[in-house]
Protein backbone atom coordinates (compact mmCIF):
# COMPACT_ATOMS: atom_id res chain seq x y z
CA UNK A 1 0.00 0.00 0.00
CA UNK A 2 0.81 3.68 -0.86
CA UNK A 3 2.04 5.93 2.33
CA UNK A 4 2.77 8.66 0.55
CA UNK A 5 0.43 12.00 0.59
CA UNK A 6 -3.23 11.23 -1.31
CA UNK A 7 -2.82 12.36 -4.76
CA UNK A 8 -6.37 11.59 -7.00
CA UNK A 9 -7.17 12.45 -11.11
CA UNK A 10 -10.16 12.69 -12.86
CA UNK A 11 -9.32 12.44 -16.76
CA UNK A 12 -12.05 12.92 -19.02
CA UNK A 13 -11.43 12.80 -22.88
CA UNK A 14 -12.88 15.97 -23.94
CA UNK A 15 -15.26 14.20 -26.60
CA UNK A 16 -18.47 15.77 -25.06
CA UNK A 17 -20.25 17.09 -21.93
CA UNK A 18 -19.63 15.86 -18.73
CA UNK A 19 -21.64 12.49 -18.56
CA UNK A 20 -23.53 12.39 -14.63
CA UNK A 21 -20.99 9.12 -14.16
CA UNK A 22 -18.17 11.38 -15.22
CA UNK A 23 -19.19 13.64 -12.41
CA UNK A 24 -19.28 10.83 -9.59
CA UNK A 25 -16.34 9.44 -10.76
CA UNK A 26 -14.97 13.18 -10.26
CA UNK A 27 -16.46 13.47 -6.99
CA UNK A 28 -14.82 10.35 -5.25
CA UNK A 29 -11.58 11.35 -5.92
CA UNK A 30 -12.12 14.90 -4.80
CA UNK A 31 -13.70 13.63 -1.81
CA UNK A 32 -11.14 11.16 -1.13
CA UNK A 33 -8.30 13.54 -1.71
CA UNK A 34 -9.67 16.49 0.46
CA UNK A 35 -10.91 14.28 3.04
CA UNK A 36 -6.63 13.41 3.60
CA UNK A 37 -5.35 16.41 3.17
CA UNK A 38 -3.94 15.49 -0.45
CA UNK A 39 -4.47 17.19 -4.22
CA UNK A 40 -7.31 16.63 -6.88
CA UNK A 41 -5.71 17.12 -10.08
CA UNK A 42 -7.31 17.61 -13.84
CA UNK A 43 -5.89 16.12 -16.63
CA UNK A 44 -7.82 16.28 -20.07
CA UNK A 45 -7.06 13.14 -22.30
CA UNK A 46 -7.04 15.36 -25.24
CA UNK A 47 -4.60 12.66 -27.82
CA UNK A 48 -7.69 11.58 -30.29
CA UNK A 49 -7.25 14.97 -31.84
CA UNK A 50 -9.91 14.22 -34.47
CA UNK A 51 -12.80 13.98 -31.70
CA UNK A 52 -11.61 16.27 -28.71
CA UNK A 53 -12.72 19.85 -28.70
CA UNK A 54 -11.98 22.88 -26.98
CA UNK A 55 -15.93 23.11 -26.44
CA UNK A 56 -16.15 19.62 -24.82
CA UNK A 57 -13.35 20.71 -22.49
CA UNK A 58 -14.61 23.81 -21.66
CA UNK A 59 -18.30 21.85 -21.01
CA UNK A 60 -16.03 19.44 -18.39
CA UNK A 61 -14.86 22.36 -16.86
CA UNK A 62 -18.20 24.22 -16.00
CA UNK A 63 -19.31 20.99 -14.77
CA UNK A 64 -16.87 20.56 -12.45
CA UNK A 65 -17.36 23.97 -11.21
CA UNK A 66 -20.90 24.24 -11.16
CA UNK A 67 -20.98 20.77 -8.84
CA UNK A 68 -18.02 22.68 -6.81
CA UNK A 69 -14.91 19.94 -7.07
CA UNK A 70 -11.88 22.93 -7.35
CA UNK A 71 -8.30 20.81 -8.66
CA UNK A 72 -5.04 21.07 -7.77
CA UNK A 73 -2.83 23.54 -10.11
CA UNK A 74 -2.55 23.55 -13.73
CA UNK A 75 -5.43 21.50 -15.66
CA UNK A 76 -2.96 18.66 -17.78
CA UNK A 77 -2.90 18.40 -21.45
CA UNK A 78 -2.56 14.77 -22.39
CA UNK A 79 -1.34 15.47 -26.14
CA UNK A 80 1.09 18.16 -24.98
CA UNK A 81 3.10 15.31 -23.10
CA UNK A 82 3.28 13.33 -25.91
CA UNK A 83 7.17 13.70 -26.19
CA UNK A 84 7.45 12.62 -22.59
CA UNK A 85 5.15 9.50 -23.81
CA UNK A 86 7.60 8.85 -26.42
CA UNK A 87 10.62 9.27 -24.51
CA UNK A 88 9.22 6.67 -22.05
CA UNK A 89 8.73 3.94 -24.64
CA UNK A 90 12.47 4.41 -25.59
CA UNK A 91 13.43 4.15 -21.94
CA UNK A 92 11.71 0.97 -22.04
CA UNK A 93 13.81 -0.57 -25.18
CA UNK A 94 17.30 0.37 -23.13
CA UNK A 95 15.68 -1.63 -19.97
CA UNK A 96 14.92 -4.51 -22.32
CA UNK A 97 11.62 -4.65 -21.59
CA UNK A 98 10.04 -3.30 -24.67
CA UNK A 99 11.43 -4.00 -28.31
CA UNK A 100 11.23 -3.22 -32.17
CA UNK A 101 8.90 -4.71 -33.89
CA UNK A 102 8.77 -4.32 -37.62
CA UNK A 103 5.30 -6.57 -38.28
CA UNK A 104 3.49 -5.05 -41.09
CA UNK A 105 -0.53 -4.86 -40.23
CA UNK A 106 -1.16 -7.46 -43.07
CA UNK A 107 0.86 -9.69 -41.32
CA UNK A 108 -0.68 -9.17 -37.65
CA UNK A 109 -3.95 -9.77 -38.96
CA UNK A 110 -3.01 -13.09 -41.20
CA UNK A 111 -1.08 -14.89 -37.86
CA UNK A 112 -4.15 -13.86 -35.65
CA UNK A 113 -6.32 -15.49 -38.84
CA UNK A 114 -4.40 -18.59 -38.33
CA UNK A 115 -4.67 -18.42 -34.46
CA UNK A 116 -8.35 -18.40 -34.50
CA UNK A 117 -8.65 -21.06 -37.46
CA UNK A 118 -6.85 -23.47 -34.91
CA UNK A 119 -9.11 -22.11 -31.95
CA UNK A 120 -6.49 -20.99 -30.08
CA UNK A 121 -6.97 -17.38 -28.52
CA UNK A 122 -5.71 -14.60 -31.15
CA UNK A 123 -2.85 -13.01 -29.02
CA UNK A 124 -0.37 -12.11 -31.93
CA UNK A 125 3.34 -13.25 -31.17
CA UNK A 126 5.82 -11.19 -32.57
CA UNK A 127 8.86 -12.56 -34.20
CA UNK A 128 11.26 -9.58 -33.53
CA UNK A 129 10.62 -9.93 -29.77
CA UNK A 130 13.70 -11.74 -29.11
CA UNK A 131 15.41 -11.36 -32.75
CA UNK A 132 19.05 -9.85 -32.98
CA UNK A 133 19.35 -6.24 -33.52
CA UNK A 134 21.82 -7.20 -36.72
CA UNK A 135 18.83 -8.63 -38.31
CA UNK A 136 16.58 -5.38 -38.28
CA UNK A 137 15.59 -3.84 -41.27
CA UNK A 138 16.04 -0.25 -41.87
CA UNK A 139 12.30 0.19 -41.71
CA UNK A 140 9.33 1.50 -39.45
CA UNK A 141 8.82 -0.12 -36.36
CA UNK A 142 6.49 -0.02 -33.65
CA UNK A 143 7.91 -0.39 -30.36
CA UNK A 144 6.09 -3.25 -27.96
CA UNK A 145 6.02 -3.93 -24.37
CA UNK A 146 7.42 -7.71 -23.61
CA UNK A 147 4.07 -8.98 -21.75
CA UNK A 148 4.90 -12.00 -19.58
CA UNK A 149 3.57 -15.14 -21.65
CA UNK A 150 2.93 -17.30 -18.66
CA UNK A 151 1.02 -16.70 -15.25
CA UNK A 152 -0.82 -14.75 -13.90
CA UNK A 153 -1.31 -10.32 -13.64
CA UNK A 154 -3.21 -10.03 -10.20
CA UNK A 155 -5.11 -6.45 -9.50
CA UNK A 156 -5.96 -5.81 -5.81
CA UNK A 157 -8.54 -3.54 -6.44
CA UNK A 158 -10.28 -1.85 -3.24
CA UNK A 159 -13.65 -2.20 -4.66
CA UNK A 160 -13.66 -4.84 -7.29
CA UNK A 161 -11.11 -7.22 -4.79
CA UNK A 162 -8.50 -9.63 -6.24
CA UNK A 163 -8.88 -9.57 -10.01
CA UNK A 164 -6.84 -12.14 -11.81
CA UNK A 165 -5.71 -12.01 -15.48
CA UNK A 166 -4.57 -15.07 -17.53
CA UNK A 167 -0.84 -13.47 -18.80
CA UNK A 168 -1.85 -15.96 -21.63
CA UNK A 169 -4.30 -13.69 -22.55
CA UNK A 170 -2.47 -10.27 -23.00
CA UNK A 171 -0.51 -9.68 -26.29
CA UNK A 172 2.81 -7.68 -26.20
CA UNK A 173 1.23 -4.24 -26.31
CA UNK A 174 1.99 -1.24 -28.77
CA UNK A 175 3.38 1.58 -26.65
CA UNK A 176 4.73 3.81 -29.53
CA UNK A 177 3.42 3.76 -33.02
CA UNK A 178 5.51 3.32 -36.07
CA UNK A 179 4.89 6.88 -36.74
CA UNK A 180 6.46 7.66 -33.18
CA UNK A 181 3.03 8.58 -31.69
CA UNK A 182 2.16 6.52 -27.80
CA UNK A 183 -0.45 5.04 -27.40
CA UNK A 184 -3.08 5.87 -24.98
CA UNK A 185 -2.28 3.13 -22.38
CA UNK A 186 1.07 4.16 -22.12
CA UNK A 187 0.01 7.83 -21.92
CA UNK A 188 -2.07 7.04 -18.78
CA UNK A 189 0.97 5.96 -16.82
CA UNK A 190 3.44 8.22 -17.83
CA UNK A 191 1.01 11.15 -17.06
CA UNK A 192 -0.18 9.19 -13.81
CA UNK A 193 3.65 8.69 -12.51
CA UNK A 194 4.91 11.94 -13.24
CA UNK A 195 1.39 13.65 -11.56
CA UNK A 196 2.37 11.28 -8.25
CA UNK A 197 -0.87 9.96 -8.47
CA UNK A 198 -1.58 7.45 -5.49
CA UNK A 199 -4.93 6.36 -5.99
CA UNK A 200 -6.38 5.55 -9.39
CA UNK A 201 -10.24 6.04 -8.62
CA UNK A 202 -12.03 5.37 -12.04
CA UNK A 203 -15.24 3.65 -13.82
CA UNK A 204 -15.44 -0.36 -13.98
CA UNK A 205 -15.19 0.00 -17.50
CA UNK A 206 -11.41 0.39 -17.13
CA UNK A 207 -10.79 -2.91 -14.96
CA UNK A 208 -9.68 -4.61 -18.07
CA UNK A 209 -6.89 -1.51 -18.63
CA UNK A 210 -5.52 -2.03 -15.57
CA UNK A 211 -3.80 -5.42 -16.43
CA UNK A 212 -1.66 -3.71 -19.18
CA UNK A 213 -1.21 -0.76 -17.59
CA UNK A 214 0.36 -2.37 -14.14
CA UNK A 215 2.72 -4.02 -16.90
CA UNK A 216 3.77 -0.68 -17.60
CA UNK A 217 4.68 0.35 -13.98
CA UNK A 218 6.51 -3.01 -14.07
CA UNK A 219 8.55 -2.57 -16.57
CA UNK A 220 9.94 0.86 -15.52
CA UNK A 221 10.12 -0.01 -11.85
CA UNK A 222 7.55 2.05 -11.09
CA UNK A 223 5.34 1.84 -7.86
CA UNK A 224 1.63 0.81 -9.10
CA UNK A 225 -0.71 3.25 -7.87
CA UNK A 226 -3.86 1.61 -5.49
CA UNK A 227 -6.56 1.11 -8.04
CA UNK A 228 -10.07 1.57 -7.13
CA UNK A 229 -12.84 0.81 -10.16
CA UNK A 230 -16.02 1.89 -9.09
CA UNK A 231 -19.69 0.55 -11.04
CA UNK A 232 -21.02 2.37 -13.71
CA UNK A 233 -24.42 4.19 -12.93
CA UNK A 234 -27.54 2.91 -14.42
CA UNK A 235 -30.97 4.01 -15.28
CA UNK A 236 -33.95 3.27 -12.73
CA UNK A 237 -34.83 0.19 -15.19
CA UNK A 238 -31.04 -1.20 -14.15
CA UNK A 239 -29.60 -0.79 -17.51
CA UNK A 240 -26.77 1.65 -18.79
CA UNK A 241 -27.94 4.91 -17.96
CA UNK A 242 -28.84 6.51 -21.67
CA UNK A 243 -31.02 9.52 -22.74
CA UNK A 244 -34.46 7.86 -22.72
CA UNK A 245 -33.88 7.80 -18.84
CA UNK A 246 -33.63 11.41 -19.30
CA UNK A 247 -31.03 13.91 -18.39
CA UNK A 248 -27.30 12.17 -18.51
CA UNK A 249 -25.07 15.36 -18.50
CA UNK A 250 -24.02 17.38 -15.53
CA UNK A 251 -24.81 20.93 -16.79
CA UNK A 252 -28.46 19.44 -17.80
CA UNK A 253 -29.12 19.07 -14.40
CA UNK A 254 -27.98 22.87 -13.51
CA UNK A 255 -29.95 23.31 -16.34
CA UNK A 256 -33.30 21.72 -14.83
CA UNK A 257 -32.81 23.43 -11.43
CA UNK A 258 -31.43 21.12 -9.20
CA UNK A 259 -28.99 22.65 -6.47
CA UNK A 260 -25.18 21.35 -6.66
CA UNK A 261 -25.22 20.76 -2.66
CA UNK A 262 -28.27 18.67 -3.04
CA UNK A 263 -26.51 16.99 -6.32
CA UNK A 264 -23.28 16.53 -4.53
CA UNK A 265 -24.78 14.70 -1.78
CA UNK A 266 -27.07 12.75 -3.89
CA UNK A 267 -24.01 11.30 -6.35
CA UNK A 268 -21.75 10.91 -2.91
CA UNK A 269 -24.52 8.65 -1.99
CA UNK A 270 -25.17 6.96 -5.39
CA UNK A 271 -23.19 3.82 -4.93
CA UNK A 272 -21.43 4.56 -1.74
CA UNK A 273 -22.75 4.39 2.15
CA UNK A 274 -21.84 4.86 5.09
CA UNK A 275 -23.94 3.70 7.96
CA UNK A 276 -27.45 5.49 8.14
CA UNK A 277 -26.17 8.70 6.99
CA UNK A 278 -28.01 10.21 3.70
CA UNK A 279 -28.16 14.01 3.89
CA UNK A 280 -25.10 15.68 4.81
CA UNK A 281 -22.68 18.67 4.00
CA UNK A 282 -19.81 18.42 1.77
CA UNK A 283 -17.07 18.90 4.66
CA UNK A 284 -19.11 16.02 6.19
CA UNK A 285 -18.49 13.68 3.17
CA UNK A 286 -14.93 14.35 3.15
CA UNK A 287 -14.54 13.13 6.88
CA UNK A 288 -16.76 9.82 5.81
CA UNK A 289 -15.78 8.98 2.68
CA UNK A 290 -13.47 6.09 2.01
CA UNK A 291 -13.10 3.41 -0.65
CA UNK A 292 -14.89 0.14 1.30
CA UNK A 293 -18.12 2.26 1.26
CA UNK A 294 -17.56 1.35 -2.60
CA UNK A 295 -20.17 -1.14 -3.62
CA UNK A 296 -19.83 -3.53 -6.71
CA UNK A 297 -22.88 -3.48 -8.06
CA UNK A 298 -24.04 -0.91 -10.44
CA UNK A 299 -26.07 2.11 -9.00
CA UNK A 300 -29.43 3.01 -9.92
CA UNK A 301 -30.36 6.93 -10.55
CA UNK A 302 -33.05 7.42 -8.55
CA UNK A 303 -35.20 10.99 -9.34
CA UNK A 304 -37.42 10.74 -6.98
CA UNK A 305 -34.41 10.56 -4.06
CA UNK A 306 -32.54 13.69 -6.18
CA UNK A 307 -35.01 15.88 -5.65
CA UNK A 308 -35.77 14.75 -1.83
CA UNK A 309 -31.81 15.50 -1.08
CA UNK A 310 -31.77 18.31 -2.91
CA UNK A 311 -34.63 19.20 -0.94
CA UNK A 312 -33.05 19.40 2.55
CA UNK A 313 -30.02 21.48 0.98
CA UNK A 314 -31.86 24.03 -0.09
CA UNK A 315 -34.09 24.65 3.19
CA UNK A 316 -30.57 24.30 4.59
CA UNK A 317 -28.95 26.46 2.22
CA UNK A 318 -27.44 30.40 3.28
CA UNK A 319 -30.25 32.86 1.73
CA UNK A 320 -27.60 34.94 -0.11
CA UNK A 321 -25.62 31.72 -1.58
CA UNK A 322 -28.86 30.33 -2.53
CA UNK A 323 -30.47 33.62 -4.46
CA UNK A 324 -27.09 33.71 -6.69
CA UNK A 325 -27.46 29.97 -7.40
CA UNK A 326 -30.75 30.84 -8.18
CA UNK A 327 -29.91 33.73 -10.75
CA UNK A 328 -26.41 31.00 -11.93
CA UNK A 329 -29.62 28.71 -12.70
CA UNK A 330 -31.89 30.81 -14.64
CA UNK A 331 -28.66 31.67 -17.12
CA UNK A 332 -28.41 28.47 -17.70
CA UNK A 333 -31.75 27.46 -18.43
CA UNK A 334 -32.21 30.30 -20.77
CA UNK A 335 -34.78 32.36 -18.83
CA UNK A 336 -34.77 35.85 -18.16
CA UNK A 337 -32.39 37.50 -14.90
CA UNK A 338 -34.41 38.58 -11.86
CA UNK A 339 -34.91 42.35 -11.80
CA UNK A 340 -33.86 44.24 -9.26
CA UNK A 341 -37.36 44.51 -7.82
CA UNK A 342 -38.06 41.05 -7.97
CA UNK A 343 -34.56 40.36 -6.86
CA UNK A 344 -35.23 42.68 -3.48
CA UNK A 345 -38.60 41.24 -3.04
CA UNK A 346 -37.15 37.17 -3.70
CA UNK A 347 -34.16 38.08 -0.91
CA UNK A 348 -37.34 38.63 1.32
CA UNK A 349 -38.95 35.25 0.41
CA UNK A 350 -36.59 33.12 0.41
CA UNK A 351 -36.61 32.83 4.43
CA UNK A 352 -40.26 30.57 3.94
CA UNK A 353 -40.26 29.49 -0.19
CA UNK A 354 -36.66 27.82 0.25
CA UNK A 355 -38.48 24.99 3.17
CA UNK A 356 -40.75 23.39 0.66
CA UNK A 357 -39.24 24.17 -2.86
CA UNK A 358 -36.96 20.75 -3.95
CA UNK A 359 -35.94 22.43 -7.44
CA UNK A 360 -35.02 26.13 -8.55
CA UNK A 361 -37.98 25.89 -10.81
CA UNK A 362 -40.31 25.14 -7.85
CA UNK A 363 -39.18 27.99 -6.05
CA UNK A 364 -40.00 29.80 -9.31
CA UNK A 365 -43.08 28.60 -8.98
CA UNK A 366 -43.93 28.97 -5.85
CA UNK A 367 -42.76 32.82 -6.28
CA UNK A 368 -45.00 33.78 -8.92
CA UNK A 369 -46.67 35.98 -6.61
CA UNK A 370 -43.54 38.23 -6.31
CA UNK A 371 -42.61 38.05 -9.87
CA UNK A 372 -46.52 38.95 -11.06
CA UNK A 373 -46.79 42.54 -12.22
CA UNK A 374 -50.21 44.48 -12.65
CA UNK A 375 -52.87 43.56 -13.29
CA UNK A 376 -52.62 39.86 -11.86
CA UNK A 377 -54.57 37.81 -13.51
CA UNK A 378 -56.05 34.50 -11.78
CA UNK A 379 -55.96 31.56 -12.95
CA UNK A 380 -59.38 29.67 -13.68
CA UNK A 381 -59.55 28.02 -9.96
CA UNK A 382 -58.54 31.22 -8.43
CA UNK A 383 -60.92 33.07 -10.48
CA UNK A 384 -63.63 30.87 -8.73
CA UNK A 385 -62.98 32.75 -5.49
CA UNK A 386 -63.92 36.23 -6.41
CA UNK A 387 -67.39 36.10 -6.97
CA UNK A 388 -69.07 39.73 -5.95
CA UNK A 389 -68.93 39.05 -2.42
CA UNK A 390 -65.84 38.56 -1.88
CA UNK A 391 -64.68 41.54 -4.21
CA UNK A 392 -67.10 43.13 -2.01
CA UNK A 393 -64.80 41.92 1.11
CA UNK A 394 -61.76 42.82 -0.34
CA UNK A 395 -63.11 46.19 -1.30
CA UNK A 396 -63.97 47.00 2.39
CA UNK A 397 -60.45 45.93 3.42
CA UNK A 398 -58.50 48.57 1.40
CA UNK A 399 -58.97 51.57 3.46
CA UNK A 400 -58.01 49.34 6.36
CA UNK A 401 -54.55 48.45 5.06
CA UNK A 402 -53.67 51.87 3.50
CA UNK A 403 -53.33 52.84 7.29
CA UNK A 404 -52.27 49.53 9.20
CA UNK A 405 -48.34 48.91 10.46
CA UNK A 406 -46.62 46.57 7.69
CA UNK A 407 -46.06 43.57 10.01
CA UNK A 408 -47.65 40.39 10.89
CA UNK A 409 -49.18 41.44 14.15
CA UNK A 410 -50.82 44.44 12.91
CA UNK A 411 -52.25 42.83 9.59
CA UNK A 412 -53.51 39.47 11.94
CA UNK A 413 -56.06 41.27 13.39
CA UNK A 414 -57.63 43.31 10.99
CA UNK A 415 -58.12 40.03 8.45
CA UNK A 416 -59.55 37.89 11.44
CA UNK A 417 -61.83 40.82 11.74
CA UNK A 418 -63.18 41.73 8.20
CA UNK A 419 -63.81 37.33 8.29
CA UNK A 420 -65.50 37.93 11.50
CA UNK A 421 -67.58 40.86 10.32
CA UNK A 422 -68.85 38.71 7.16
CA UNK A 423 -69.62 35.90 9.07
CA UNK A 424 -66.62 33.92 7.49
CA UNK A 425 -63.83 31.74 8.52
CA UNK A 426 -60.28 32.74 7.72
CA UNK A 427 -60.08 30.05 5.56
CA UNK A 428 -62.52 31.48 3.02
CA UNK A 429 -61.37 35.32 2.91
CA UNK A 430 -57.65 33.72 2.29
CA UNK A 431 -59.08 32.41 -1.03
CA UNK A 432 -59.82 35.91 -2.66
CA UNK A 433 -56.79 37.25 -0.64
CA UNK A 434 -54.80 34.47 -2.74
CA UNK A 435 -56.44 34.92 -5.96
CA UNK A 436 -56.02 38.67 -6.06
CA UNK A 437 -51.87 38.59 -4.71
CA UNK A 438 -51.04 35.94 -6.76
CA UNK A 439 -53.90 34.80 -9.13
CA UNK A 440 -53.25 31.21 -7.88
CA UNK A 441 -55.46 29.34 -5.11
CA UNK A 442 -52.53 27.20 -3.98
CA UNK A 443 -49.79 29.92 -2.57
CA UNK A 444 -47.61 30.83 0.14
CA UNK A 445 -48.82 31.95 3.15
CA UNK A 446 -51.00 35.58 2.78
CA UNK A 447 -49.30 37.15 5.48
CA UNK A 448 -45.88 35.99 3.96
CA UNK A 449 -47.06 37.23 0.59
CA UNK A 450 -48.19 41.18 1.86
CA UNK A 451 -45.20 41.59 3.75
CA UNK A 452 -43.10 40.47 0.80
CA UNK A 453 -44.59 43.01 -1.93
CA UNK A 454 -45.55 45.38 0.69
CA UNK A 455 -47.89 47.83 1.67
CA UNK A 456 -48.39 49.42 -1.65
CA UNK A 457 -48.50 46.95 -4.19
CA UNK A 458 -50.75 45.08 -1.98
CA UNK A 459 -53.38 47.73 -1.72
CA UNK A 460 -53.18 47.86 -5.65
CA UNK A 461 -53.42 43.89 -6.24
CA UNK A 462 -56.71 44.05 -4.25
CA UNK A 463 -58.34 47.17 -5.49
CA UNK A 464 -57.53 45.90 -8.99
CA UNK A 465 -59.28 42.27 -8.05
CA UNK A 466 -61.93 44.39 -6.46
CA UNK A 467 -63.41 45.82 -9.42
Amino acid sequence: MCSAPVVTRFAPSPTGYLHIGGGRTALFNWLYARGRGGKFLLRIEDTDRERSTPGATAAILRGLTWLGLDWDGEVVSQFERRDRHAEVAHQMLTRGTAYKCFSTQEEIATFRAAEEAAGRYPVFLSPWRDADPATHPDAPFAIRMKAPRTGETIIEDQVQGRVVIQNATLDDMIVLRSDGTPVYMLAVVVDDHDMGVTHVIRGDDHLNNAARQQMVYDAMGWQIPIWAHIPLIHGPDGKKLSKRHGATGVEEYQAMGYPAAGMRNYLTRLGWAQGDAEIFTSDEAKKMFDLSGIGRAPARLDFKKLENTCGHHMALADDAALLHELQAYLAAAGRPGLTGDQTTRMTAALPFLKKSAKTFPELIDKAEFLMASRPVVPDAKAAEALDTVSRGILKSLTPQLQNANWTKEALEPILTEAATANGIGFGKLAAPLRAALAGRSVTPSVYDMMLVIGREETVARLQDASH
